[in-house]
């Protein structure tokens, strides 16, 4: 089905079966391959490698301090332990969930019907950095700390966490992890097993990446034993090839669309008091590009540009002003 897709009236009545729809993949989300750090981002991935400390990335929502994690994942081979944060997480959270309460009813259903007592570790579930310093140890190793069903490949390995927006959780909890992301160990009080899981050979230490939005401060303790970066929004020139990785022949075979498109895009940037980010920019031009696909002419002005903006826009405020900015800017390139 071309686009537009959904039709304000329809010249007949709605079709009897499902109309199929072409299948929709956010733009947002990069391929590793196609991620484009700037040179002070990579300066800080290799001293942060360097130091065996975490990397605490800010930066304006969608300059990609979430895609880091994958880029270096893959550049290095290994797999990406994710742990989105919330308002409402502990401490404990990023190592593992227990399900007390699933416990505790499998304990009474077992002594009314006098059979063996479950075992805690089954209802232990290993979250990012748990699981990563379950995943550095040997299987062997960490045995007894396993629920049935664990998958684990046998032999120690390493592995990328990423703890996306850090900033999201309770004020304590980045204090409340200090010395256990410094050296990478946690307790499972449940299992009643005096010992600690902990990573036993730095070659397998988890490499930590950590966003945040900056909406709150982080504690001075913990911003200690970080490597920060913040990542600046891209130049012109580097956005222009990030739109060339990420659209390949969309931006190849639309070269005078994209420095129109540019152009109008950080006049918005300027001026609007919610500045639109790398993310919203890609689903822009993704969106020109299937209106125009097909036509004689590059572009029919000014309805096709106006029609999108909203692609851009994230308040009501910058509706009306968006389109003010985008009349001036239509007349000064006139």
């Amino acid at each position: 089905m071309d686009f537009p897709f959904y039709q304000k009236t329809l010249p007949e009545p709605p079709p009897s079966n499902p109309v199929e729809l072409p299948s929709s993949r956010p733009i947002s989300e990069i391929r590793p391959e196609t991620y484009r750090p700037d040179d002070g981002l990579v300066d800080a991935v290799n001293v942060a490698l360097l130091l065996g400390q975490p990397l605490l990335l800010t930066g304006e929502p969608g300059t990609g301090k979430t895609p880091l994690a994958h880029h270096v994942a893959w550049q290095f081979g290994l797999p990406v332990l994710k742990f989105e944060t919330k308002s409402d997480h502990k401490a404990q959270d990023l190592f593992y969930i227990y399900d007390a309460l699933r416990h505790f009813h499998a304990v009474q259903v077992a002594q009314a019907r006098n059979q063996d007592t479950p075992n805690a570790k089954d209802y232990l579930k290993y979250t990012a950095l748990g699981k990563a310093i379950i995943l550095a140890n040997d299987e062997e190793k960490v045995k007894p700390f396993l629920p049935t069903g664990f998958k684990h490949p046998g032999k120690a390995q390493r592995s990328v966490v990423l703890i996306d927006e850090i900033d999201k959780a309770p004020r304590d909890f980045p204090n409340d992890i200090l010395n256990e992301v410094e050296h990478n160990y946690f307790h499972v009080p449940e299992l009643d097993i005096d010992d600690e899981i902990s990573v036993a050979d730095e070659r397998f230490k988890p490499i930590l990446i950590l966003t945040s939005n900056s909406e709150k401060h982080l504690p001075a303790a913990f911003l200690r034993r970080c490597v920060y970066y913040n990542i600046p929004f891209p130049t012109r020139e580097i956005l222009s090839q990030i739109v060339e990785k990420r659209l390949g022949q969309i931006a190849k075979h639309s070269s005078e669309l994209l420095n129109d498109a540019l152009d109008l895009f950080f006049e918005l940037r300027n001026q609007l008091k919610e500045k639109p980010a790398t993310a919203k920019l890609l689903n822009w031009l993704k969106t020109l590009h299937q209106m125009f696909k097909g036509r004689n002419t590059e572009y029919r002005y000014p309805d096709d540009l106006a029609r999108t903006l909203s692609t851009l826009v994230t308040n009501t405020d910058d509706q009306e002003l968006a389109k003010d900015i985008f009349e001036d800017w239509l007349k000064n390139k006139g």
